[in-house]
């Protein structure tokens, strides 16, 4: 297996410290715009590892990249914006493809807070007959969230449940940051643009519709010390992925920001600094998320500020294997002390990160397989499930 990471962020880097300790790999070039970070990225590694520079917005470039190195997998580790070059640029090579965000969405031009328009990776799942048809793999969505929550669902409804009522993806934390009033732990680009985007639902009665941001607040209980934090609807793939393989009356997704975290993103939206487009200032055109995002500290440098736990999981209720009514919770913790200190990254990115490199490695073994344009949930989970374990990363199951 050569695989191509594109992007050297938190992420990516966080991806690198991991792989390294497997030898399922050849290769792993780690390519991003700045080839600086990239460096620093493979830096100590072994040299399995290569850096080099791409830019991630030309579809071109990556093909290239893939061709120069014979590159059988592409692993996509920058912002969403990205998706469909890189996307496009791993099928013309003819390398499978991971991501750990989808194609973004387009709100429905009159009613967006009732109706879909476009919605995340349906420019992907379009494309799903050319994949499928090239025997080519485009494994969407493999991070944590989307990703282990969606290995989550399918094991729930493999081998916990009969009949499933509600399958709700809960994200919270306890996470503080030492010296900053406002230090998001993942990148603010994607905050706002999961955020501020209207929430989806699905409902197996009437598909999928959308909802205001930040609705339907609740306070849920979350594992190994973290206790209750309210979480509100915001806009995620599992919604778009869970219910083309798993069958639920109902999927959601509502995460922990807290009152002064939406407070932020709401002040953003209401003067224009949550815009993609381009304004002009004295003789320079620039994107005011891409200013905010310039503003803020890179989630990667805080792992020594940070403090506490990050807790991704998947609640589900139903009917049990039993016959009786069951609700549980599925979830992954990780406590930044313990990721800083194993692998020197904070744990929201360690977290993400380790994800598609276990996916990476069962498509190596051939414990995971298969063509077209597919999420995590379409494949088994208990073989994920036990090499995320032998990662040295266990999951839990609570049942409620």
């Amino acid at each position: 297996m050569r695989i191509l990471l594109v992007g050297a962020g938190g992420v990516g880097s966080a991806a690198v410290a991991i792989a390294a300790r497997r030898s399922f790999f050849e290769t792993m070039v780690v390519a991003d715009y700045d080839p600086g970070r990239a460096e620093r990225a493979v830096a100590g590694h072994g040299d399995r590892f290569v850096a080099t520079k791409v830019d991630a917005s030309s579809a071109d470039a990556v093909t290239a990249l893939c061709r120069e190195h014979r590159i059988t997998h592409v692993l996509n580790a920058v912002d969403p914006r990205f998706v469909m070059p890189i996307f496009d640029g791993a099928f013309a090579a003819g390398a499978d493809y991971l991501d750990m965000a989808m194609s973004l969405s387009h709100p429905h031009p009159s009613r967006p807070y009732a109706e879909t328009g476009v919605k995340l990776g349906d420019d992907q799942f379009a494309a799903a007959d050319r994949w499928e048809a090239a025997g080519r793999l485009a494994l969407c969505g493999i991070g944590i969230e989307p990703g282990l929550s969606d290995v989550f669902a399918r094991y729930a409804a493999d081998e916990l449940f009969d009949e499933i009522d509600e399958i709700g993806v809960r994200d919270g934390a306890n996470l503080t940051v030492d010296g900053y009033d406002f230090a998001p732990s993942f990148s603010i680009w994607t905050t706002i643009e999961e955020c501020l985007n209207p929430p989806v639902i699905w409902d197996a009665d009437r598909g999928w519709f959308t909802t205001e941001p930040f609705s339907e607040p609740e306070v849920f209980d979350f594992p190994e010390g973290i206790g209750p934090v309210e979480c509100v609807n915001v806009e995620h793939e599992e919604v778009l992925l869970i219910p083309r393989w798993v069958k639920a009356k109902r999927v959601t997704f509502k995460y922990g920001l807290g009152d002064e975290f939406i407070q932020v993103l709401k002040s953003l939206h209401k003067v224009g600094l949550d815009s993609t487009a381009k304004v002009k200032v004295g003789g320079v055109e620039v994107s005011p998320r891409d200013v905010v995002a310039a503003s803020l500290p890179d989630p990667a440098t805080l792992g020594d500020r940070m403090r506490g736990k990050t807790c991704a999981g998947t609640w589900v209720t139903g009917t049990g294997k039993d016959g009786r009514p069951r609700e549980v919770y599925l979830y992954h913790v990780v406590d930044n002390e313990w990721s800083m200190r194993e692998y020197g990254h904070q744990a929201v990115v360690w977290q993400t990160a380790v994800n598609p490199v276990v996916a990476l490695e069962l498509l190596a073994t051939g414990a995971w397989s298969g063509t077209g344009v597919i999420g995590p949930e379409a494949l088994p989970p208990r073989p994920f499930l036990d090499l995320l374990t032998g990662y040295g990363s266990p999951w839990g199951v609570q049942e409620r």
